[in-house]
């Protein structure tokens, strides 16, 4: 049996201009399909959390307003929070939208997605989230939960997008992270007091959608393409 050659660096400087190709087919993909298929609100949070959580069956109850609200629903496409979410969708006959990722351990997308997409590329899904969502809500989450909210808060902060809704969902699971960043980051003016503005802390799915519906129909010129129309 003959051993694998060793990849050399002049292999991988030769491969990087392809790479440019697969980024392009990404974006491509994204900017052509999903217009189509908004508005639609993108759902984060943990892909861990399983269906008997209260946060699952909140998000799940959460979609399943959206839709009939008149939105689609947006996640990762994985388990979790993100199966809530497309589960929630899906139940109510909704567009169920799945950015789906390629995880070398994670994850296989969830079977309540109605229009998947696979990405390699973080960066490139991550312009689909922003582009064509209405909104961003934001359940109880790990690291890439936080890294999608304060990635959306640097954006409006600092006037690439639009302002748009970015919503937190489980105050007693923020509570924590929501007085460190007043107690902390605040106080040692590293944000103004105007930025703890650019969000909001909202428990009840009623209000939630209310929140979303009402912020659209105020400025729905603006969201026909997302946040990122700008």
């Amino acid at each position: 049996m003959k051993k694998k050659s060793k990849e050399t660096k002049n292999d991988v400087l030769a491969a990087e201009p392809w790479r440019l190709f697969r980024i392009l087919s990404e974006f491509v993909d994204g900017l052509e399909s999903l217009p189509h298929l908004t508005p639609a609100v993108s759902i984060f949070g943990s892909a861990r959390t399983n269906a008997k959580n209260k946060y699952y069956k909140l998000g799940r109850k959460i979609a399943g307003l959206l839709v009939e609200a008149g939105f689609g629903v947006i996640t990762g496409g994985g388990p979790g929070m993100m199966e809530a979410g497309n589960r929630g969708a899906k139940e109510k006959k909704g567009i169920s939208i799945g950015l789906n990722i390629e995880l070398p351990l994670e994850q296989s997308s969830n079977k309540f997605i109605t229009h998947l997409f696979n990405f390699r590329y973080f960066f490139c899904r991550k312009v689909m989230f922003v582009k064509h969502s209405t909104a961003f809500i934001i359940m109880p989450g790990g690291f890439g939960t936080l890294d999608e909210f304060f990635e959306a808060l640097t954006l409006i902060q600092t006037k690439r997008i639009h302002k748009f809704p970015v919503i937190l969902v489980g105050s007693e699971y923020w509570q924590g992270l929501l007085e460190w960043i007043e107690d902390s980051m605040l106080k040692e003016k590293n944000i103004d007091r105007s930025d703890l503005k650019l969000f909001k802390v909202i428990d009840d799915p009623v209000n939630v959608v209310k929140e979303i519906k009402s912020f659209y129909l105020k400025h729905k010129e603006s969201q026909i393409q997302g946040p990122g129309a700008m």
